[in-house]
């Protein structure tokens, strides 16, 4: 449990600098068009980005905005595969 925990908050930390890689993998998607694309300020956006602090309906329209899908899923401790 301590395990899957640990794993969660690592992705949690790490989520502004994955949503930057992402953009740059769509055609080096700007923090403007992003914020456009989820309906809100940019300056919202940068305040999220800055302080890693995202609802999990946010991070859906994020995906949605990069032309793609959220996926959260727990990992076993024992084989380190998804449980699902």
């Amino acid at each position: 449990m301590i395990y899957l925990i640990f794993l969660f908050t690592i992705w949690i930390m790490d989520i502004a600098k994955y949503i930057r890689m992402c953009c740059i993998e769509r055609n080096n998607m700007q923090m403007k068009e992003l914020s456009e694309k989820t309906e809100q300020t940019q300056q919202n956006l940068t305040n999220k980005m800055r302080n890693n602090n995202f609802k999990t309906s946010e991070l859906e329209k994020i995906a949605a905005a990069l032309d793609s899908h959220l996926e959260i899923r727990f990992i076993d401790n024992a084989t380190g595969q998804p449980i699902i």
